[in-house]
Protein backbone atom coordinates (compact mmCIF):
# COMPACT_ATOMS: atom_id res chain seq x y z
CA UNK A 1 0.00 0.00 0.00
CA UNK A 2 1.37 3.15 -0.94
CA UNK A 3 1.99 6.00 1.44
CA UNK A 4 -1.14 8.65 2.08
CA UNK A 5 -0.42 11.78 1.72
CA UNK A 6 -2.54 13.36 4.15
CA UNK A 7 -2.76 12.74 8.03
CA UNK A 8 -5.73 13.73 10.55
CA UNK A 9 -6.13 14.42 14.06
CA UNK A 10 -9.80 14.29 15.21
CA UNK A 11 -11.22 16.57 17.79
CA UNK A 12 -14.65 16.07 19.95
CA UNK A 13 -17.37 18.49 20.01
CA UNK A 14 -20.26 17.87 22.04
CA UNK A 15 -21.48 14.04 22.25
CA UNK A 16 -24.55 13.83 23.37
CA UNK A 17 -27.75 13.01 20.94
CA UNK A 18 -26.17 14.41 18.22
CA UNK A 19 -22.28 14.40 18.08
CA UNK A 20 -20.24 17.15 16.55
CA UNK A 21 -16.69 15.72 15.04
CA UNK A 22 -14.00 18.11 13.81
CA UNK A 23 -10.82 16.95 12.13
CA UNK A 24 -7.87 18.38 11.39
CA UNK A 25 -6.75 17.79 7.50
CA UNK A 26 -2.83 18.43 6.87
CA UNK A 27 -1.14 17.66 3.52
CA UNK A 28 2.02 16.36 3.34
CA UNK A 29 2.90 16.22 0.21
CA UNK A 30 4.26 18.90 -1.75
CA UNK A 31 1.26 18.46 -4.26
CA UNK A 32 -2.03 20.53 -4.34
CA UNK A 33 -4.94 18.72 -3.55
CA UNK A 34 -8.25 18.74 -5.38
CA UNK A 35 -11.77 17.68 -4.25
CA UNK A 36 -10.86 16.67 -0.23
CA UNK A 37 -13.58 15.22 1.12
CA UNK A 38 -14.61 14.11 5.12
CA UNK A 39 -16.36 11.05 5.82
CA UNK A 40 -16.88 9.95 9.27
CA UNK A 41 -18.48 7.28 10.91
CA UNK A 42 -19.60 7.09 14.55
CA UNK A 43 -20.07 3.92 16.83
CA UNK A 44 -21.12 4.06 20.63
CA UNK A 45 -20.19 0.74 22.71
CA UNK A 46 -18.79 -0.78 19.05
CA UNK A 47 -22.26 -0.24 17.35
CA UNK A 48 -23.10 1.56 14.20
CA UNK A 49 -25.32 4.96 14.98
CA UNK A 50 -24.63 6.78 12.21
CA UNK A 51 -22.51 8.88 9.81
CA UNK A 52 -21.95 12.26 7.86
CA UNK A 53 -19.77 13.81 5.53
CA UNK A 54 -18.30 16.99 5.09
CA UNK A 55 -16.58 18.66 1.73
CA UNK A 56 -13.38 20.36 2.57
CA UNK A 57 -11.76 21.31 -1.03
CA UNK A 58 -8.45 22.44 -1.61
CA UNK A 59 -5.37 21.89 0.07
CA UNK A 60 -2.74 23.46 -1.14
CA UNK A 61 0.77 21.63 -0.67
CA UNK A 62 2.11 21.42 3.09
CA UNK A 63 -1.53 23.00 4.12
CA UNK A 64 -3.84 22.22 6.95
CA UNK A 65 -7.62 22.65 6.42
CA UNK A 66 -10.26 21.92 9.14
CA UNK A 67 -13.76 19.20 8.55
CA UNK A 68 -15.92 19.31 10.93
CA UNK A 69 -19.82 17.41 10.51
CA UNK A 70 -22.37 16.65 13.15
CA UNK A 71 -23.71 13.04 13.22
CA UNK A 72 -27.66 12.89 13.94
CA UNK A 73 -29.74 10.41 14.08
CA UNK A 74 -32.49 8.35 15.89
CA UNK A 75 -29.92 5.11 16.85
CA UNK A 76 -27.70 7.39 18.43
CA UNK A 77 -30.59 9.11 20.43
CA UNK A 78 -31.86 5.70 21.58
CA UNK A 79 -28.49 4.69 23.16
CA UNK A 80 -28.30 8.68 24.63
CA UNK A 81 -31.89 7.93 26.14
CA UNK A 82 -30.70 4.22 27.54
CA UNK A 83 -27.40 6.05 28.82
CA UNK A 84 -29.14 8.41 30.63
CA UNK A 85 -31.49 5.98 32.06
CA UNK A 86 -28.30 4.00 33.28
CA UNK A 87 -28.81 0.90 31.08
CA UNK A 88 -25.65 1.03 28.90
CA UNK A 89 -21.60 3.12 28.95
CA UNK A 90 -21.10 5.55 26.41
CA UNK A 91 -17.94 4.41 24.87
CA UNK A 92 -17.63 6.51 21.21
CA UNK A 93 -15.39 5.57 18.54
CA UNK A 94 -15.32 7.39 15.05
CA UNK A 95 -13.66 6.24 12.01
CA UNK A 96 -12.40 9.13 8.95
CA UNK A 97 -11.86 8.53 5.78
CA UNK A 98 -10.32 11.27 3.63
CA UNK A 99 -10.99 11.19 -0.14
CA UNK A 100 -8.49 13.18 -2.68
CA UNK A 101 -7.43 13.44 -6.15
CA UNK A 102 -4.26 14.93 -6.96
CA UNK A 103 -2.15 15.44 -10.13
CA UNK A 104 1.69 14.67 -10.73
Amino acid sequence: MARQLVSTKIYWGRCKDTCRVKVRIKNKSYKRLFDVSLKVKLRVNGRYVGSCTDHVGRISPRGTRWAACTVYSGKLERMWDRWLDGEIRWDTRVNTVVHYEWYS
